[in-house]
């Protein structure tokens, strides 16, 4: 058995790795919000909503995280979660793919409360819903 660790986990959207702009990432999951539930959902326990939940620093640069929600809101892109970081998928090492959708989060997107540290930074979290449950990739 390979537990997760807490310090390898990279994230990747639209090709681009962000790992260096995250402090916090997750897959989430809940009941979906849906007027239509077929029987074999049903079956199943129900519809499920998946989300990619994160924090990340406030950059206003161009190519960082914090610019794709600030110009890219309402588009669709691939993120990929490495939570043992590394670059080939494997039983133990595994990857999630998937498709999600750039939101604004609610709430704070730019500033924050005042830090005498140095090297505070404003931060933001966001939830990006994805289009289908994340694929585990292991191969």
């Amino acid at each position: 058995m390979t537990a997760l660790g807490t310090r390898l986990l990279t994230l990747t959207i639209g090709g681009e790795e962000y790992a260096a702009q995250v402090s916090n990432c997750r897959i989430t999951t809940g009941e979906a919000d849906s007027d239509f539930v077929s029987f074999a959902q049903a079956a199943a326990g129900g519809g499920r909503e998946y989300k990619l939940a994160f924090t990340a620093v406030q950059d206003p640069d161009a190519d960082t995280i914090w610019d794709l929600v600030w110009t890219q809101a309402g588009s669709t892109v691939a993120a990929v979660i490495k939570p043992n970081g590394g670059t080939v998928a494997g039983p133990a090492t595994p990857h999630f793919t998937g498709n999600v959708v750039i939101t604004e989060p609610d709430g704070d997107i730019l500033g924050g409360e005042a830090n005498a540290s140095s090297t505070a930074k404003f931060t933001f979290e966001a939830e990006w819903t994805y289009t289908a449950k994340p694929v585990r990739v292991i191969a």
